[in-house]
């Protein structure tokens, strides 16, 4: 990791107003981020903020849209913290995809509005290194009920 010196995504994280949180501790039998090769695959991350998650439930029913936004968002922040805990976010040289799952209420079709919270973050985040392939998938139920889960696979040096 290059020392104390701002890179980009420091100064971008700032201007948002977050830092990076601790690695959310995992639900059961998995590690939250692992590399191969020049790859960092993260485990699927929920909206923890302090160990509470953000919203439950599913989108289109007790979930808003906007709520469902911004959960994505804090699902890739955590992600990232994953990504930072192993290799440090210095060395990521670009998102490569973004994989994000949405417990859909019946007839909720804009899971991938949802995912945009990721998307448009890591965006924010690594200008044109966050641009990314992307799934957005709706599904029955998600652990622990909660409305959105975001995994993300990053390039590093």
């Amino acid at each position: 990791m290059a020392g104390d010196a701002a890179t980009p995504w420091r100064k971008n994280l700032e201007r948002l107003g977050l830092t990076v949180p601790a690695v959310a501790a995992p639900v059961a039998a998995y590690i939250p981020a692992i590399r191969t090769g020049s790859l960092v695959y993260t485990s699927g991350q929920l909206p923890f903020v302090n160990g509470e998650l953000s919203a439950t439930g599913k989108v289109g029913a007790e979930v808003s849209l906007a709520e469902a936004a911004e959960a994505a968002r804090l699902c890739a922040l955590n992600a990232l913290a994953a990504v930072h805990d192993l290799v440090g976010l210095d060395e990521v040289v670009r998102i490569v995809k973004v994989v994000g799952f949405v417990a859909s209420a019946p007839g909720f079709t804009d899971q991938p509005l949802v995912i945009n919270g990721a998307s448009e973050f890591l965006g924010e985040v690594f200008g044109e290194a966050g641009v990314h392939a992307r799934s957005a998938v709706g599904v029955s139920e998600l652990p622990k009920n909660t409305p959105v889960e975001v995994e993300l696979i990053a390039e590093v040096r």
